[in-house]
C-alpha cells in the first residue's frame, strides 16, 4: 500500500507536470510587449524605464526624462542617504532628570524619530515610550513636592516639535502645566539632576526597515533630516537637498532634473525622472553601503505595502519583485527589482496623470502589476518534466 506521504508527494509531481513555470520573456521581446501594455488608459502616458541589472543596459524607455512627482519612491533617496550618513547599528536615547531644588524636569533627547504615544506599542516594538517617561515625571514631582505640581519648569534638548507638544498634552491632562523652555545640549546636561527615566529606540536598521516596509512619512522625513546633520548640513529641507544631491554625484547620476520638498514623497512638488531614478536602484544594487536598503523592500504579494499586490492581479509575479510604492491623489509609482528568470531587471513605473480618486487608482496599480508579472519568472527551468 501507498502510505499518504507519497500519495502527496505523487501529486505534488502530477500537479507541477501540468502546469509549468512561466517561462521568462527574452529582452529583444520585452519593448513590443511594454509598447502595447502601456497604452492602457488606466495608466495615462507613463514614465517608465527597464534596466538590465547586470549589464545596466536600457531594455526599454519611456517619458525617461519626464519630470515627474515620485510620491514614495522618494524614499529610496531617503533611505540612501540614512545608510551613508548614519550607523545603521546606531540608538536613540532620552532621558528625564529632576532637580527638586530647582523645581526643574530636564529632557535629553537625541531626536530620536519613533517615540510612542502608545505604551503597549512602545514595549511590543521596543520603542521609547513616552507614556511611560511622562508618567514616571509626574511621580517624581509629586514626591518631590509633597503631592503637588505646581510651580515647575521644564527644560529640553533635542526634542521634535510634536514630541514637545504631546507631553505638553499629556501631563496638563493630568494636571501638570509647568513653564517649558528650549535649550542646547550642553544647557541641558548641566541642568541635568537625579535621572528618574530613560529610554532608548530600535536601532537605525530596525527604524529603516519599517519606514521602507510600511511607508511611513513621519519617519521617512525625519531619518533623511537627521541624515542631513550627521553631514554636517542644515536640519531642513535645504539639508536635505544638498545631501541628495551629493549622494547622487558621488555615483555619478545626474541630479540637474531633481527638485526635493521632502524625505517622504508626501509633497506634490517633488520631482524625480524615472531614469535618474533606475540609474540609482542601478547602483546601489551592487554596492555593499546599500545592501541594506535593497533587503527593507516590500515583497510582491508577501510584505509590507506590496502583501496584497499581484495575487490577483499578476500571481506569476508573487514573491518575484522586490519595490518601493508610491501613492498620492492622482498618482501611482512603483520601483525596484524583479526576477525573471536568470536575470534581475530594475524597474521604475511613475503614472502621475491618472485621474483622481480610488477607483482609477487601484486601476493604475493593476496595470502596473500586469506590466511587471509580464515578465516576472522563477530562476528554475521553465517546462517541468513529469515524475515517473
Amino acid at each position: 500500500m501507498f502510505s499518504v506521504k507519497k500519495l502527496w508527494v505523487i501529486a505534488l509531481a502530477l500537479t507541477l507536470s501540468i502546469a509549468p513555470a512561466q517561462a521568462a520573456l527574452a529582452p529583444e521581446s520585452i519593448p513590443a510587449a511594454f509598447d502595447e501594455l502601456l497604452k492602457i488608459p488606466a495608466l495615462s502616458n507613463p514614465a517608465m524605464i527597464l534596466v538590465d541589472g547586470t549589464t545596466g543596459q536600457v531594455i526599454y524607455e519611456k517619458n525617461i526624462n519626464s519630470q515627474r512627482k515620485p510620491a514614495s519612491i522618494m524614499k529610496i533617496l531617503s533611505g540612501a542617504v540614512t545608510l551613508k550618513y548614519l550607523d545603521p547599528l546606531s540608538v536613540f536615547s532620552t532621558s528625564i532628570s529632576i532637580s527638586p531644588e530647582e523645581k526643574t524636569v530636564v529632557i535629553q533627547g537625541s531626536l530620536d524619530p519613533w517615540i510612542s504615544l502608545d505604551h503597549n506599542v512602545a514595549r511590543k516594538m521596543s520603542r521609547a515610550s513616552l507614556p511611560y517617561l511622562a508618567f514616571n515625571t509626574l511621580s517624581a514631582v509629586k514626591e518631590a513636592n509633597g503631592g503637588s505640581l505646581k510651580n515647575y519648569t521644564v527644560v529640553y534638548s533635542n526634542l521634535y516639535a510634536k514630541d514637545v507638544s504631546n507631553f505638553k498634552a499629556f501631563w496638563a491632562k493630568r494636571g501638570f502645566k509647568p513653564k517649558y523652555k528650549a535649550v542646547t545640549s550642553d544647557e541641558s546636561s548641566m541642568a541635568q539632576g537625579d535621572t528618574i527615566a530613560m529610554e532608548i529606540s530600535p536601532t537605525v536598521e530596525e527604524i529603516l526597515k519599517w519606514t521602507m516596509l510600511w511607508s511611513d512619512n513621519l519617519l521617512a522625513d525625519r531619518l533623511a533630516l537627521l541624515s542631513a546633520k550627521a553631514a554636517g548640513e542644515s536640519f531642513n529641507v535645504s539639508g536635505l537637498d544638498l545631501i541628495f544631491r551629493e549622494l547622487l554625484n558621488d555615483l555619478q547620476i545626474n541630479s540637474s532634473k531633481l527638485v526635493v520638498k521632502d524625505g517622504s514623497g508626501l509633497s506634490r512638488q517633488n520631482k524625480i525622472t524615472a531614469k535618474l531614478m533606475g540609474e540609482l536602484l542601478f547602483k546601489i544594487r551592487s554596492d555593499e553601503r546599500f545592501t541594506q536598503l535593497y533587503t527593507t523592500l516590500p515583497i510582491s504579494g508577501v510584505s509590507g505595502t506590496l502583501n496584497t499586490r499581484f495575487i490577483k492581479t499578476a500571481p506569476a509575479a508573487v514573491g518575484l519583485i522586490r519595490a518601493k510604492t508610491g501613492t498620492l491623489n492622482g498618482t501611482a509609482t512603483l520601483a525596484g527589482y524583479v526576477q525573471s528568470g536568470e536575470r534581475e531587471y530594475i524597474f521604475v513605473t511613475i503614472a502621475d496623470a491618472i485621474p483622481k480618486g480610488n477607483s482609477a487608482l487601484n486601476k493604475a496599480r493593476s496595470a502596473i502589476d500586469r506590466i511587471l508579472g509580464r515578465i516576472a519568472a522563477p530562476n528554475i527551468p521553465a517546462q517541468i518534466s513529469p515524475a515517473p
